[in-house]
Formats: C-alpha cells, structure tokens, sequence
C-alpha cells in the first residue's frame, strides 16, 4: 500500500498549522482590541472561507495564483508554482483553517482578564513578556483547541485542494483526494481503506478537543 497520501497531508497539515498558528493568533489579538464595528467588518473579512465552499476558495486561489494570472507569472519568475505542486495544497489548508484558529484565539483573547495585563505594566513588564508570559498561559487552552482544529481541517481538506493542486500519484495525492480517485476508479477497498484511516485521525483529533474542553473547563 502506498503510504504516500498520509504523509503528505500530514506535512501539509503540520506546515499550514504553523502558518495559522502565528497568523491566527496575531489577527485575533489584534482584532480583540479593535472597536465593535471594525471587528465585526474585520471578522467577516477573515471568517469568510468557513462559510464559503472549499470549491469556491479554491477557484479564488486559481484566479490569483494560476500560472496565467499576473501575480502567478511574477511568482513563476522565482521558480514557484502552486498549481498542480504539493505546496500548493499547504496555501489551501491555510485559507480554509486559518478561521477556525482565528474565531477559536480571538475568543479565548477576549475572556482574558486585562486585570492580568494591567498588574504586569504596573511591575514594568514589557508588552511581549505580558503577551508570551501572562497572556498565552491563561488562554493556552483555547489556543490549544484551536490548533487542534485547525490541523484537522488542513488534514481532511478537499474542494481548495483539489481545484489547486489536483491528483497526482506520489505527488500531489493527499488522503482526502485519495479516496475520490480509489472511489472513482471503482476501488471500493482501497477508498475504504483509506476512509478507516481518516476516521481513526479524525476521532483522535475530536477526543483530543473534548479533553482540552474539560481542562478549560
């Protein structure tokens, strides 16, 4: 069996998990600061892939990242290209569980107690000792679940992957267009085989999230 699929959607994962991680948490910080209707324009703005169909942010990241696009020429000129190449499939993950690490940090943030923060200025904490120190500690089960989330939506992605980077044996096949392919060449083991796989991550990942909610709890 061809073991490929898992690893590189696990890589795939991982590296758009760090992405979302840093992103994620800087967006959220910055946006639970921000005045009522700034954050309300601003989460629209960056909760928009959740509610939108894979397929759809996948033809967006087409229109913009295709090699006949003009910023997908400029990109070409430096030897990148996300179409039909497994890295492209880590600019995918990103957009689609980027929301979910975003609304998950932005809510922990916004349970925080400034009192916390406002003790830290008072001894002459600098702000980024307050942030990594203070701050993340108190909503690191948040955080947790977050990334938690995330990775899972990056693993388990589809409709943006596959309008991206398409199916290629060995190259591009992650699990998710995996089971497309195997089902549609009328390979029902080989699809189911593939399906048990992701139920046993996808379980692990849930259990994983019910845990951290009884810690926060």
């Amino acid at each position: 069996m061809d073991w490929f699929p898992l690893w590189n959607s696990i890589r795939i994962a991982a590296i758009a998990c760090v992405i979302v991680f840093f992103t994620g948490i800087a967006a959220a910080y910055y946006a639970a600061k921000l005045p009522r209707v700034l954050k309300g324009i601003l989460d629209v703005l960056l909760t928009l892939p959740m509610v939108l169909p894979p397929t759809v942010c996948g033809y967006f990241l087409i229109l913009i990242f295709g090699v006949k696009r003009p910023f997908g020429q400029w990109l070409l000129q430096f030897g990148i290209k996300f179409v039909m190449n497994w890295y492209g499939g880590i600019l995918a993950a990103v957009v689609v569980a980027f929301p979910l690490m975003y609304r998950t940090a932005r809510g922990a943030f916004e349970s925080f107690d400034e009192n916390l923060s406002y003790a830290g200025k008072t001894l002459g904490l600098s702000n980024a000792f307050i942030f990594w120190r203070i701050r993340m500690p108190a909503c690191k089960q948040g955080i947790l679940a977050g990334i938690v989330l995330a990775f899972a939506r990056a693993l388990g992605e589809y409709g943006a992957t596959s309008m991206l980077i398409g199916y290629t044996p060995g190259r591009t096949a992650t699990i998710s267009t995996t089971v497309y392919q195997l089902w549609r060449t009328n390979d029902e083991k080989g699809a189911f085989t593939w399906v048990l796989v992701n139920l046993v991550i996808s379980t692990v990942v849930l259990l994983t999230v019910n845990l951290l909610e009884r810690k926060r709890e």
